[in-house]
Order: structure tokens, then C-alpha cells, then sequence
């Protein structure tokens, strides 16, 4: 089965949750065990009908001995006696149940070569039991209709005296037969859905028991993201011990590419810094037009090489396992701050915080982002400013994330205004203080993280800035 896919706020795939490991394995294991005793079941109750048809048959069979015996005693005594050659009635009573009329129990001579009955048991009291032609078989078994409709089991025997042929058939109602293989087949059922629930139960807890040490590397795996750890617990089974490991080297060698890529940015930083500052030195100490031109690009210089920096090391910062902050002490120093800095603008900065939420990522960038937004709000409003971070549930990215919402009273922006104003470096309004690199940075600090900046109308008549960002699971 393929995972499912869909982008999520920076292009990437997110696969998507499958079934539990452990519902599978016990949903496979439920369902081989129920074929498998059912199987069982059906084995054993067809072994039993066998053994019950043989000793169904073998108690007919006693009956015919029986009978034959008591035949041939009879002949034998009218041979002595000179009186007839052929077989007399015979009495057998070897069952009361043969002399109860209609009992289920019934036995019948008759020639070989006609289908009329010269003897019968008393059970018959005169009705016919209509038995099956023998053919050439010494002795066959079957089943028929009895005399009150109910089904027969009859055993028929061809015997041979003084050279005439007879058949004996003795047959018996197969309702107790029948009713014993059905209560055989319920207490095989009833016992076979006790063993397999067992079975069930004690496949369960074997897997929740075998998965547990996934359930510690995984809480193992969570205390390193949420920065509580530093390395995964590798006291693991050996079939799972060497992903820890693994996992083990791969934060180490994350660590050691971030601190390289910040050795990387701090040498550039110094290495720039120095002759921008010497270049911005004698150009103000020569004065000239040509010195203020200098002056002035080697400013530009400066802001560009400190925003390109900046973007630098939140890349490297980006790859940091377990770094994460709080939101609601970040962004009400910020407003704070603010109200300090405008004090005398009066503007009012509201504040609404929704729920215990984490920044998957360090304070100082979320104070960069928050920071430019408050203080760009804050130029621009009439009287008002309203801030606001809220969780986001967007299961199409399967992500946890959270809002970041800053609106003003201000004039606001045209939709062509609002694409310009995220441009690096772009400034719609030279009157007011700044470099122009506030939302660019904004915009890409939020890419690097995951997550989206997007600017709207808003409700109080100016402009509403949109912050979405990765906010760390509460698992």
C-alpha cells in the first residue's frame, strides 16, 4: 500500500498516517486463527459423524446377528423334527423397542427375489418398511423413509439357507443420531470461540508487549525534539538497537553542520564588516559628492550583506533538532515594547492568546518575524492594533501548525501594494524610517521554517498580516 501524498506549506510531500503495525498484526493473526479453527471445527465434527455412523451401524449389526442367529436355530429345529424346510417366524426381541408399535426400531425378513415381507417386527404393527433393493451386495446401508416420515438408518444383510436367498433389514430412527453430532457440533463451536478469543487476547498483548520498546524509542525520540534530551536511549532489543544508534549519528552529524555553517556566517559577517567599515570611514572623512555616493552604497552594502547573513544562519538554525520556545512570553514583551515605543503615538495594542502554543524554532527569530510585523502595525495605524495567535488545524498538510495575525487601523494596502511591500528592499512610503527589508525578511524567515506569510484587508480598515508557522506537538 502507498502512502498517500500532498504538499505542504514549503512544496514538500507529507506522507500520510497509515493503519497501527500493531492493528494489522493482530487483525492478520484474528483472521488465520478464525479460519484455522473453524477448519478444526468442521474436522473434528465430521470425524465424530463417522464415529457415530459406524457405531450407529455396528449396534444394527449386533441386531442382525441376532437375527440371523435366531433364523437359523429355527430351521435347524424344524430339520430335526422332519416337519418343513423353511424358516419359521422368528420372536427377536432382542430391543423392547422392536415390540413398541411405531417406536423408531423396526426389523423384516423377506426373499431375496421378491420385495414382500414374511416376517416383521411388532413395531411395524402391519405398515411396510420399504427398504432398498440389495442387489448383489451381501450386506449395504442407507437411509429411508419409516412409516411416520421420520428418516431411517437401515442395515440390510443377504443370507442363504438351504439354497433360498433371504435379506434382514433392521433399521432404527436417526433423530437421536442426528441430535447428538448437533450437540456435539454446538460444544465444538462454544469451545472452539472460547479458544479463539484466548487466542486473540493473548496475540494482542504479545504484540503490545513486543511493540513497547517502539513506544520508547519513540518517547525517547520525542525528548530530543522537544529539546528535553540530547541523545535517544539506546538500551534497546537488538533488532532495534542499531536504528537508535543510527538516529544517534544523524543528530550529531545535524549538529556539526550547523556549527560549521555558523563558523561559516560568522567569518563572512567579519570578514565583510571590517572594510565596509573602513570604505564608510574615509569616504565621510573625505566629503565630496563622490565620498557621499560611496557613503551611501557602502549603507546599502551593509543592510544587504546583514539580511543575507540573517537568512544564512536561519537556514543552518533551520536543521537545529529541539529547538523550540513559547509564544505567549515572546509576542507580550514585544507588545510591551511596542506600547512603550508609540506611547505617544497612543496607539492601542491588543492581545489575544489561544491555548499553551510552541514555536518549533528559537525565540529570537519568532521575535524577528513578530517584531517587524508590531512595529510595521504600529507606523501605520490610526489608534489601534490588534494581535492575535491562534492553533491552525489543516489536516492537508498534516502538520501542527499555528497563526500569527497583526492588524491595524491604518490606511491599508492596494492587492498590488501588498505583493510590492514583501519585495526585498521595497519601501512604498520614503517618509517613514526604515530599510524596506522588515517584510522580505518576514516572508523568508517564514519559508525557512515551513510556513507562509500572506497580507489582506482587514476588518478594522487597514492592513492584516498573516504569520503561519510550525508549532511543536504536544505528544
Amino acid at each position: 500500500m502507498t502512502p498517500e501524498t500532498s504538499a505542504n506549506g514549503d512544496g514538500r510531500p507529507v506522507n500520510r498516517p497509515q493503519r497501527s503495525l500493531a492493528a494489522r498484526l493482530v487483525f492478520v493473526a484474528a483472521v488465520w486463527s478464525t479460519i484455522a479453527l473453524a477448519i478444526a471445527g468442521v474436522f473434528l465434527v465430521s470425524l465424530y459423524e463417522r464415529a457415530s455412523e459406524r457405531a450407529f451401524d455396528a449396534q444394527l449389526e449386533v441386531h442382525i446377528k441376532a437375527l440371523i442367529a435366531e433364523m437359523l436355530a429355527t430351521n435347524a429345529d424344524a430339520s430335526a423334527d422332519q416337519a418343513t424346510a423353511t424358516l419359521t417366524a422368528p420372536t427377536y426381541r432382542g430391543d423392547p423397542r422392536f415390540s413398541l408399535p411405531l417406536s423408531g426400531w423396526y426389523w423384516t425378513v423377506r426373499r431375496a427375489d421378491s420385495p414382500s415381507i414374511l416376517y416383521a417386527s411388532e413395531s411395524l404393527v402391519g405398515d411396510p418398511l420399504n427398504t432398498p433393493p440389495i442387489g448383489q451386495d451381501d450386506a449395504n446401508a442407507g437411509f429411508i423413509v419409516g412409516p411416520t416420515g421420520d428418516e431411517i438408518r437401515v442395515l440390510q444383510q443377504r443370507i442363504t439357507v438351504e439354497d433360498a436367498a433371504y435379506v434382514i433389514a433392521v433399521g432404527a430412527a436417526t433423530a437421536g443420531f442426528w441430535a447428538d453430532i448437533f450437540e456435539f457440533a454446538r460444544l465444538v463451536a462454544i469451545t472452539l470461540c472460547i479458544v479463539g478469543l484466548g487466542l486473540i487476547l493473548a496475540i494482542f498483548l504479545q504484540v503490545k508487549f513486543g511493540l513497547r520498546p517502539l513506544a520508547r524509542l519513540r518517547a525517547s525520540l520525542s525528548a530530543v525534539r522537544q529539546g528535553e534530551a540530547e541523545r535517544i536511549d539506546e538500551a534497546l532489543p537488538r533488532e532495534i538497537a542499531p536504528l537508535a544508534v543510527e538516529l544517534n549519528a544523524l543528530i550529531v552529524s545535524n549538529k556539526e553542520i550547523v556549527e560549521r555553517a555558523r563558523t561559516h556566517v560568522g567569518n563572512l559577517a567579519h570578514g565583510l564588516k571590517t572594510p565596509l567599515s573602513v570604505i564608510s570611514n574615509e569616504a565621510r572623512a573625505s566629503g565630496g559628492p563622490l565620498a557621499d555616493k560611496v557613503s551611501e552604497q557602502a549603507s546599502i552594502m551593509s543592510t544587504q550583506i546583514q539580511h543575507h547573513l540573517e537568512r544564512a544562519r536561519m537556514a543552518a538554525q533551520r536543521r537545529v533538532i529541539g529547538v523550540s520556545c513559547e509564544t505567549e512570553p515572546v509576542l507580550a514583551r514585544l507588545i510591551r515594547a511596542m506600547g512603550k515605543i508609540y506611547q505617544d503615538k497612543g496607539v492601542d495594542v491588543g492581545f489575544a492568546h489561544s491555548g499553551q502554543i510552541r514555536f518549533r524554532g528559537e525565540s529570537q527569530d519568532l521575535e524577528e518575524m513578530s517584531g517587524n510585523l508590531i512595529d510595521n502595525a504600529c507606523k501605520w495605524a490610526g489608534s489601534k492594533v490588534r494581535v492575535q495567535v491562534a492553533p491552525l488545524n489543516d489536516p492537508a498538510t498534516n502538520r501542527d501548525m499555528f497563526t500569527i495575525t497583526v492588524e491595524d487601523d491604518g490606511p491599508g494596502l492596494t492587492p498590488e501594494q501588498r505583493a510590492e511591500a514583501i519585495k526585498r528592499g521595497r519601501r512604498l512610503d520614503e517618509t517613514v524610517p526604515g530599510t524596506g527589508l522588515g517584510l522580505s525578511i518576514v516572508a523568508d524567515l517564514a519559508a525557512l521554517y515551513g510556513g507562509t506569510f500572506d497580507l489582506e484587508s482587514s476588518s478594522l480598515g487597514g492592513l492584516k498580516a498573516r504569520l503561519v508557522l510550525p508549532a511543536l506537538s504536544k505528544e
